[in-house]
């Protein structure tokens, strides 16, 4: 969990999600900072096993890649607890930055992506039980249309003309339940 709540490395991800692959003197030009900096934020990726080498250029050149694959925490723990909630605080600043990158330069987007992206921002009044079978509904989408498309991150398999695409979604209460409501 810790080696993902360092905003540097959320970024050197987006960007090989981006690239498919790359080096860290390539990542670096991009995300502004220095290829030893970049380097050593992907070994440490790759340590983890969010990254992976993909081949190795001349010299010591090495290629990086996305390790595509779902992580489930088994024993939850206090500190396990503490690292979810810091990697989450890393990722929502990341998530504002990106949507509000991306309010800021709609207006340049051709018109067939501008008119296919979504922001939306509704209410509804829900039981939790109704509240898990919208979840649930949701989740069945993400497997159909959004996970098996998650494969193509390597860039040749990916369709011409595709571009990554940010799927983000908050669904929670925004009150504090009454003391007595017992779930």
């Amino acid at each position: 969990m810790r080696a993902l709540a360092h905003p540097l490395r959320l970024a050197l991800l987006d960007l090989l999600a981006e690239l498919g692959t790359a080096t860290a003197t390539e990542v670096s030009a991009r995300l502004n900072e220095s290829p030893a900096n970049c380097s050593w934020h992907l070994r440490q990726l790759a340590r983890y096993g969010y990254v992976e080498e993909a081949g190795t250029g001349p010299g010591r050149t090495r290629r990086w890649r996305l390790v595509l694959e779902s992580r489930r925490i088994e024993g939850m723990t206090a500190e396990l607890e503490r690292a979810l909630d810091a990697v989450h605080d890393v990722q929502l600043d990341r998530q504002a930055w990106t949507i509000r990158t991306w309010r800021a330069g709609r207006h340049d987007e051709p018109p067939a992506w501008a008119e296919a992206s979504l922001e939306s921002d509704c209410w509804t009044w829900l039981t939790a039980e109704e509240a898990a079978e919208f979840q649930a509904a949701y989740l069945q989408l993400l497997d159909e249309h959004i996970l098996p498309r998650s494969q193509r991150a390597h860039a040749p398999d990916r369709p011409a003309g595709s571009r990554p695409v940010r799927v983000l979604t908050w669904f929670f209460p925004t009150d504090r339940p009454p003391h007595d409501a017992g779930g």
